[in-house]
Formats: C-alpha cells, structure tokens, sequence
C-alpha cells in the first residue's frame, strides 16, 4: 500500500530557552548542517552555540509564537490538511528536527498498512542542509525501523510550472495594494562550500556568475542556481524588469564564506539607493516560520525603516494556499497511479 510523509524543518516545543536548546542541538549537530568533523562541530556547537544562542533565539520565537503553536508546524499540518482530501493514499507530517519526527510519521503510515512511501521534502530547492539531511535521515530510519518499508522522494520542484505558478500567484496576491520600488527575493544562505561539496561534477559549480547560467548536471542539486531559475521563471510570469528585482541569501551563521549578496547588508543599503518601498518575497520556504516572519518580517523591516525606509512589506510563503495544495495534491496523484 503506498503513502506519503510531507517533511518541514522542524520547531521546538515551546519558545523557551529549555526548549530551543535541545532543537539547536539536534539542528546544529546534523553533519549536513554545519559539516565539520564531529569533534570540531561539538565544540562549536556545545562548548559556544548552545550556552549563548538559546535565550536569544527563544525570544525570536517568543515574538512569531501562535497560540496553536509553532507557526511552520501549524502551517505544514494545515497544508497536510488541505492536500490529504485530494489524494487517494494516507499522508502524514514529519519535521526532520523536533516533533513530529520522521520515525513518528513513518509508524502513522505503517500503522495504515503503508509500505511504499513517498518522501516529500518541503523545500523547493535542494541543498545539503534540507533535502539531502532529510533523505539520508529517513534511510536511516527505513533500515532500523521499518526495513520492508520502500522508498521514493519529489526532487527538488524549483521549477516545477505548478510551482512556479502557485508562486507566482502567491506574489501577486501578497502584493495587491502595495506599490514597492523594489521587489527583493531572499533565499535562505548556505555556507559556498556547500555548493562545491554538492557538485557531482566537482568542477563546475565556481561561484563566479557564470555557472549558474551554464547548463551542467551539477545544476540537478546546485542550490544556487536553483534560487535564481525560481526567481527567472517566477519573475517571467509575473512580467517584472529585471531593474525591479533582485536576490539575495539571510541567515548566514559563523564566519565562513556564505552565498551573497547577503540580504541583511543589502535592505539596510536600499534607502540610500532611493528604495523607499520595498517588499520581501522568501521562496526558499513554503511556510511561514521564524526566518520569514521574524528575521525578515520584523528585524529586516526595522533595519530597512532606521537606515530611512518607508514602506516595507513581506509576501506570506504558500503556506495551505489552495492552488498549492491542489499542486502537491497532483503530484501525489500522479505518483499513486
């Protein structure tokens, strides 16, 4: 019997410091996150991270917490909610950090009498620190737990046209009554080793404004230029010119090289640049969570506004959107034939 597990992030329990820490543990100690070798990472992680960064990400939490919960939670199980009427195969919800784990989610659909199941990471673009952590991690689980289980995955739907459609939709939507000078769209960062590591060509991806436009098989897990062909398609449907937009990548964490521009730096430049009203777009997520909402919907507004912005407005992720349900509902469908 076939089945479905739609897997996010993940959250902590509570927006408390005794919360967030063992999250932060889990999230920071994955190798496809912070990939240095173990001792190195536990001593970053453990000896500096985690007795610093607890209290402070908590109040970040604090400030996007709902009252059913966390935001991505309740909007990934929102989504599911949508999607599972339109399919004929159960579906379940996995975070790949926190609750509900991918074990959890895996005993729901085997408890249903699933045995073949399709894995579908909830990141449009692939990287090393989402889709790939998330497949190797529910392989993991398959082999300990649940070793009749069969395995398929949706690969990276970056530029899928329903997605790109949906999000497309998504924008204009999220922008009726707003008039921006500039539409930014911000990707979540990832450290440029990544890139390189996740090349299976191991010479194309260079990071020099050429090979993302270059055709390579590299591009099948280049999340780089799987930022920039969702934001060309998406940009096309909408019919923007290029002086209207551009790209940038927030979050960064450490010292290391991380992809630029970054979006920090680039919003507190804006107002110089007579970038007044400004809207912020992030489709490296399909829910809203504390990237979107806090870091860019709030610290990023308050930046843009004290460095002499005047208007500043976030675009909502896909979320449970209809059209985007009925789009992962297709694929389900397409898959369960």
């Amino acid at each position: 019997m076939k089945g479905v597990l739609l897997i996010n992030l993940g959250s902590p329990e509570s927006p408390t410091a005794k919360d967030v820490k063992p999250y932060l543990d889990e999230f920071l100690m994955d190798k496809y996150v912070i990939d240095y070798p173990y001792l190195l990472r536990a001593l970053l992680v453990r000896g500096i991270i985690l007795n610093t960064r607890p209290k402070a990400s908590a109040h970040a939490y604090q400030q996007i917490w709902w009252e059913e919960g966390s935001p991505l939670i309740v909007l990934s199980r929102r989504l599911m909610d949508k999607v599972a009427p339109q399919v004929s195969v159960p579906v379940a919800l996995a975070m790949r950090y926190g609750k509900p784990s991918i074990e959890t989610g895996l005993q729901e659909l085997a408890d249903k009498g699933v045995d073949e199941v399709l894995l579908l990471p909830l990141y449009p673009q692939y990287a090393m620190a989402t889709t790939l952590t998330i497949l190797v991690k529910a392989e993991e689980v398959r082999k300990t737990k649940f070793p009749n289980m069969r395995f398929s995955d949706v690969p990276a739907f970056y530029k899928q046209p329903g997605y790109v459609q949906a999000l497309a939709n998504s924008i204009k939507d999220g922008l009726v009554g707003f008039e921006y000078d500039h539409l930014l769209f911000s990707y979540h960062g990832v450290p440029e080793r990544h890139i390189r590591k996740t090349d299976p060509t191991k010479s194309h991806c260079k990071i020099d404004g050429s090979c993302c436009v270059t055709p390579s098989e590299a591009h099948k897990v280049c999340y780089r230029h799987q930022c920039y062909e969702t934001t060309r398609q998406v940009v096309e449907v909408l019919g923007i010119p290029k002086e209207k937009y551009s790209v940038t990548f927030q979050s960064r964490l450490g010292k290391d090289k991380w992809l630029e521009p970054y979006t920090d730096v680039t919003v507190n430049d804006m107002p110089a640049k007579n970038i007044k009203s400004l809207a912020v777009v992030t489709p490296a997520f399909v829910a809203d969570c504390i990237e979107t909402l806090e870091e860019i919907g709030m610290r990023a507004k308050e930046d843009f506004e004290a460095n002499g912005g005047e208007h500043f407005h976030t675009v909502p992720c896909l979320n449970d959107r209809d059209d985007w349900a009925a789009v992962v509902a297709g694929w389900i469908n397409d898959w369960a034939k």
